[in-house]
């Protein structure tokens, strides 16, 4: 198989590692790498993906030639990811993944770098302490490649987005659809994500986890399946306000649901419409896609929205927002969040203050020390034995980094 080389510029040679096509050339026609400007993408499609495994190796070697970084997910069910570089190293990058037939027609979001971020990730060499640097929004030579069951984690294997999937709803569209009171508009994503941001008027299920969400549905709605039971919890006025038909039976006539990219909504719609819903909407290119499409003042977001990667959180334009991540729980946190003698940056948050124990509080704090001193966890030498005790540090200290 061979990688189609329509979206690439410069050199285009191919070499197969394990019967796939790398490209050998991993600098631009000016000859600098760094003479292009970046871009964040982030990407899923669902595939009968069962040699997955294959990929992880050849993808996870282009991407570290080409400076690509971020996150990439593979399992049986397809491809998931959000990586960062040149457009040109993206682009290679996209284009060896859906040289693979099953994998044609990634679902993309492009988001826009900062020049403080382009500056940051510029600045990385292969020697450079800042390159492992936590607070470094992007990290060129770093690129993670997993294996999982699930490329979005339901724990429901019957559940197949592969077959079926509810309604695309395009953003301009969209809210339309929320604004009529026979819609129940669900978020699908998570608390920690919920509480900096929402649509008007939608419908939190205070999830921890996505797997959680099918135990919720059931909860909440009586649908054809499930009229037999009792509800286990009180149904919210929310959901009360636009039910259609009688108690016994609270499924809603119309449900659209939304997260970050448009990911979770595929197994979720794809899950009600197993369990009987009819009427099953979900936003295109989710929150993300939103966001860059309606403009504020037409906008029915309330907040920020929450990302996977450095920015923390991003607003209208997908512009960087003003919330921080805690280190200790990796949750959101705002400045009024970070006056609470609960904050310890590094260790702890209000959040997560409570859950954690003295001992992992501790191991946080050392891990901080290691971080200021040396600008890496680990010390420079990442647990190798120094060749020489730098000036300055303490023997337990030394220690403390090497272990």
């Amino acid at each position: 198989m061979q990688v189609s080389t329509s979206c690439f510029t410069g050199s285009t040679d191919p070499t197969t590692i394990s019967g796939r096509p790398v490209l050998t050339n991993s600098v631009p026609e000016s000859g600098d790498p760094n003479s292009s400007s970046l871009v964040v993408i982030s990407f899923y499609k669902f595939a009968d993906f069962p040699d997955h495994a294959n990929l992880r190796k050849p993808l996870k070697r282009l991407c570290e030639e080409l400076r690509v970084s971020g996150g990439i997910i593979l399992a049986p069910e397809g491809i998931n990811g959000s990586i960062c570089g040149t457009r040109e190293s993206v682009e290679r990058v996209l284009g060896f993944i859906q040289s693979d037939e099953r994998l044609k027609g990634l679902r993309q979001i492009e988001s826009p770098v900062s020049p403080e971020e382009e500056a940051i990730h510029h600045g990385h060499t292969s020697n450079s302490p800042l390159a492992a640097g936590e607070d470094a929004p992007f990290r060129w030579d770093h690129v993670r490649v997993k294996l999982k069951k699930e490329i979005v984690t339901l724990g429901m294997p019957t559940v197949s987005p592969i077959e079926r999937v509810g309604k695309y709803v395009k953003p301009r569209e969209w809210n339309a659809l929320i604004s009529d009171p026979d819609t129940v508009v669900i978020d699908v994503r998570n608390d920690y994500e919920t509480r900096i941001g929402k649509f008007k008027g939608a419908v939190d299920p205070v999830t921890t986890a996505f797997r959680e969400f099918p135990s919720w549905v059931e909860d909440q709605f009586q649908n054809d399946k499930t009229t037999h039971k009792e509800s286990k919890v009180e149904i919210t006025d929310e959901i009360t306000d636009k039910e259609v038909g009688s108690p016994e039976k609270r499924m809603p006539k119309r449900v659209a649901m939304y997260c970050t990219g448009g990911i979770r909504c595929e197994k979720a719609s794809s899950f009600l419409l197993s369990e009987g819903f009819e009427e099953v909407y979900h936003l295109e290119g989710g929150i993300l896609k939103y966001l860059e499409e309606v403009p504020k003042k037409e906008s029915l977001w309330e907040g920020e929205c929450f990302v996977f990667d450095k920015r923390v959180s991003v607003e209208h334009g997908l512009v960087q927002g003003t919330f921080k991540l805690c280190y200790g729980c990796k949750q959101p946190v705002s400045d009024a969040d970070m006056e609470s003698p609960l904050w310890e940056y590094g260790v702890t948050c209000p959040y997560c203050y409570s859950s954690k124990s003295e001992e992992e509080k501790e191991r946080a704090r050392a891990r901080q020390r290691q971080f200021k001193t040396w600008g890496i966890i680990g010390g420079p030498d990442k647990g190798r034995r120094p060749r020489s005790k730098p000036d300055g540090i303490n023997e337990s200290f030394t220690k403390l980094s090497n272990s």
